[in-house]
């Protein structure tokens, strides 16, 4: 039995749910989306909550009901209120700016870095080195905090590199001189 499945996901006013077959379309105030949901699952929308009914003799069911719930709900957060991410750029010389859909990112390589972002993503950069980014679609941006992280990721030495906000970084102690 999924222990995620079987709670219910609220819907609150603004927001419209619709099933059309297997297709769960979800609009609110700051976007739509839609997914499709597996065979083996069901979704029903009564009284301002969506339920999620599944065979529980099936353990491949089970699990798809509990990424089901949980992708509808995240739809349904993100459409209403949307997700946000923040990258701090940690060592001398990093910087980012944002110029609309592009981020320009100086990491210490030669060159500067661009990066387009998808049309679902808004980025803001409140400081030189903290870049926030936005957007309805929890699994985009994550994607795209993910590529930008990837440029240049935390080293463990120092501590440079590209970082999430909440990340913290094991540092580790430098080489030792022999026979010091």
């Amino acid at each position: 039995m999924s222990r995620i499945a079987k709670n219910p996901v609220p819907v609150p006013s603004g927001v419209e749910v619709s099933f059309d077959g297997n297709l769960v379309k979800v609009s609110g105030s700051k976007g739509k989306m839609e997914f499709m949901i597996p065979a083996s699952v069901t979704a029903n929308h009564a009284d301002e909550v969506v339920t999620i009914a599944y065979d529980e003799s099936s353990s491949t069911s089970t699990a798809l009901a509990g990424t089901t719930r949980s992708l509808i709900n995240n739809m349904v957060i993100g459409v209403t209120e949307g997700f946000t991410k923040t990258l701090i750029l940690v060592g001398v010389g990093y910087r980012a700016k944002a110029e609309g859909k592009k981020l320009e990112l100086t990491l210490g390589f030669s060159h500067p870095v661009f990066y387009n972002l998808p049309e679902e993503v808004e980025v803001e950069t409140p400081s030189q080195t903290e870049v926030v980014l936005k957007s309805y679609n929890k699994q985009v941006l994550g994607q795209v905090a993910a590529e930008i992280r990837a440029f240049r990721p935390p080293e463990p030495y120092k501590g440079k590199g590209v970082k999430y906000s909440d990340e913290i970084i094991r540092r580790k102690e430098a080489k030792k001189a022999a026979g010091a």
